[in-house]
């Protein structure tokens, strides 16, 4: 088991196969690669890597009322918990020192115990990958901004939108209030 040397948190967001495995958005399967390597010098510098999924009830008590209509009625519903949908994409793996942390909303803050396992973990700095940035990251990096993280990152070439423009326009956003946003190459040459 390695141990974790660091107080950052590599915090990978919907690495799911409804959201980003091949027959899904091309968006979401371009970053991958970089997930994966995010993961992996994550692991080697001894970051602490929190997968944030999405799980939900199978019959969709737990999921945002705009979305109920894909679950239940003898539907299983896209990420519903045990449903190929909620698995990781192929090449993500969760190993014994990684955290996995079920979410039911767009943030991985809200209504989870995110906050408290990062806090009780000496976690000050969070590193973002995933998909979407005007969804789930974006909830996500502005809940950590709020709850005064020491630094927030999104490493722009291993998270996704729909579209560049959508990708870019919140990643401009993002840096109005202070998040990060370096490429992958430049994460890995920096110290955290």
């Amino acid at each position: 088991m390695a141990m974790v040397l660091t107080n950052t948190a590599l915090v990978v967001l919907d690495m799911q196969k409804y959201f980003v495995g091949p027959g899904s958005q091309a968006f979401g399967q371009a970053i991958v690669p970089s997930v994966i390597e995010a993961v992996d010098i994550a692991r080697k510098r001894g970051v602490l890597v929190v997968w944030v999924v999405r799980e939900h009830d199978r019959l969709g008590r737990d999921i945002e009322c705009f979305r109920r209509h894909m679950y239940g009625d003898n539907k299983i519903g896209p990420v519903a918990k045990g449903s190929k949908g909620a698995e990781l994409v192929d090449g993500l793996v969760i190993t014994g020192d990684d955290y996995k942390l079920v979410k039911t909303r767009f943030s991985a803050f809200f209504a989870t115990n995110l906050d408290s396992f990062l806090r009780s973990s000496c976690m000050e700095k969070l590193v973002v990958v995933g998909v979407q940035t005007p969804n789930c990251i974006r909830q996500t990096v502005f809940d950590a901004v709020s709850l005064d993280y020491k630094s927030v990152a999104v490493i722009t070439d291993a998270t996704a939108a729909s579209t560049p423009e959508v990708h870019e326009a919140n990643l401009f956003d993002m840096k109005q209030i202070g998040i990060d946003t370096p490429t992958l190459q430049e994460w890995c040459e920096s110290d955290a």
